[in-house]
């Protein structure tokens, strides 16, 4: 799967391309992002996380990506437990038969074991195989998490990409390897605790096999155990062993417990924790990575790698300028779009021509800010009823976002004497510690949004 911080940067991306609304404007964080140092990948992390600035969307990943750990572990909890109580039951009697529970132990898990090797080995060529359809069913997160929100429907999607991923091969083999261990494991629990708290005899017997075949395929047995240290039956416990019924003496039967306890670790628990280990590190080789290539990552890319070109080379297309506004002799609607001003009488520098003054007129209805839904619903009932000239203050801090310039369109389309802006600048209220450029970048934006809608902007200045 993705990392983290990919999850939370693809989620991102998902969401602002449906229009999405942040708990902070991505524009904002894009353009402060420019100036700032770090490859392409850390700087789109970066946005990533201050877009989600209350956390809200990582807490979603969060959820889901903790859910699917924790049905894994409960899962392997529950393997562990069976292969405790299947052995618990198998040893039940005094004098156990070595090799038929040597086969119990390890032989399925054996052929599971070169099963899985052959499959890998014949599979190796095949880059591009991805896990089967119903190990993506079994985990969805759709049966993880319930939401109806965008957030929630957007990162479901999201991890269901993921595992169609060729790398979660990969991750079902580590899965599958850990349920295995976990089985293993019990086993080797309930062998130990059956050990200390039972006395056992040995015994094998065997119909076609002769005795010398058995005790030999006991040596060979042994040889890996004995190599770590466990302890082994020699040649003279082995042929004591046969056909046991009654107590043996407890160093033979500590010589047959240390074979089998060796066996399970060496020829079940340690080949399946081999297996794991290679199954993780295919996974971490094959893990899915973010694709900066995707039209939107570009886009973010170059304009953070947006450079002055020399004069000599290249002549700058002229920026788009606004209108000049046209002020009407009728009635006048002043209000702020979503910043207070600093001045009662913001207007009186905008609504001044040649043949009127409004400064001192009674013709002029202030309605004050312009900010939340309530707001927009007053101001369009009233638009409809009153036909008047709106003179919109707009705030250098203000950002021509989709939100901001969605109100100016609304504005716009219910004015029926027409739309003009000014733009406000008062000194008590700008970012002291804003660069000029930025406030030059902000106001040309503003240019260009309000050229392409052709809406007037007043000249404070003429």
């Amino acid at each position: 799967m993705l990392s983290p911080q990919d999850q939370l940067t693809e989620l991102v991306r998902a969401l602002e391309t449906d229009q999405h609304v942040f708990a902070t404007d991505p524009l904002l964080i894009t353009e402060k992002l420019q100036s700032e140092d770090g490859t392409p990948i850390q700087k789109l992390h970066r946005r990533a996380s201050r877009i989600d600035s209350n956390g809200a969307l990582a807490r979603v990943l969060g959820k889901i990506d903790g859910r699917i750990k924790g049905i894994m572990i409960v899962m392997s909890v529950v393997w562990c437990i069976s292969g405790f109580l299947g052995l618990f039951t198998l040893l039940q009697s005094n004098v156990v038969n070595f090799f038929y529970v040597l086969v119990c132990l390890l032989g399925f898990h054996t052929i599971m074991l070169g099963g899985w090797l052959v499959m890998t080995l014949i599979n190796r060529d095949q880059r591009d195989q991805q896990a089967p359809s119903w190990f993506a069913s079994f985990v969805s997160p759709s049966y993880l998490i319930r939401g109806k929100d965008d957030v929630t429907k957007a990162a479901v999607d999201l991890y269901e990409r993921q595992l169609q991923h060729s790398g979660m091969r990969w991750y079902l083999g580590r899965f599958s390897h850990q349920l295995w261990l976990a089985t293993l494991t019990g086993m080797l629990l309930a062998i130990i605790f059956l050990l200390i708290v039972r006395q056992y005899s040995f015994s094998w017997e065997s119909t076609l096999l002769s005795d010398q075949a058995l005790v030999s395929l006991t040596q060979i047995l042994g040889w890996l155990p004995g190599m770590v240290g466990f302890d082994v039956p020699d040649s003279t416990a082995i042929a004591q062993s046969r056909l046991v019924t009654e107590a043996m003496p407890l160093s033979v039967a500590r010589q047959w417990a240390g074979l089998l306890v060796g066996s399970l670790l060496m020829y079940g628990i340690v080949p399946r924790a081999i297996a794991w280990v290679f199954c993780a590190l295919m996974f971490r080789r094959k893990k899915m990575r973010l694709d900066i290539k995707q039209p939107y990552y570009q886009k973010i890319i170059n304009f953070w790698q947006r450079q002055v070109v020399d004069a000599d080379d290249f002549t700058e297309a002229p920026a788009p300028v606004a209108p000049k506004a046209a002020v009407s002799a009728g009635k006048k609607l002043v209000a702020l779009l979503e910043y207070p001003s600093n001045q009662d009488k913001w207007w009186q520098s905008g609504l001044t021509n040649d043949r009127h003054d409004f400064s001192e007129s009674s013709e002029i209805e202030n309605f004050g800010i312009v900010d939340d839904r309530e707001d927009m619903a007053r101001l369009k009932n009233y638009l409809d009823e009153h036909p008047v000239q709106v003179l919109l203050g707009i705030h250098s801090k203000a950002l021509p976002d989709r939100g901001t310039l969605r109100k100016l369109d609304q504005i716009a389309a219910h004015a029926k004497d027409g739309l003009i802006v000014q733009l406000l600048s008062d000194a008590d209220l700008t970012h002291e510690d804003e660069p000029v450029d930025k406030q030059a970048v902000r106001y040309q934006q503003w240019q260009t949004a309000l050229s392409a809608r052709k809406i007037g902007l007043v000249d404070i200045d003429s």
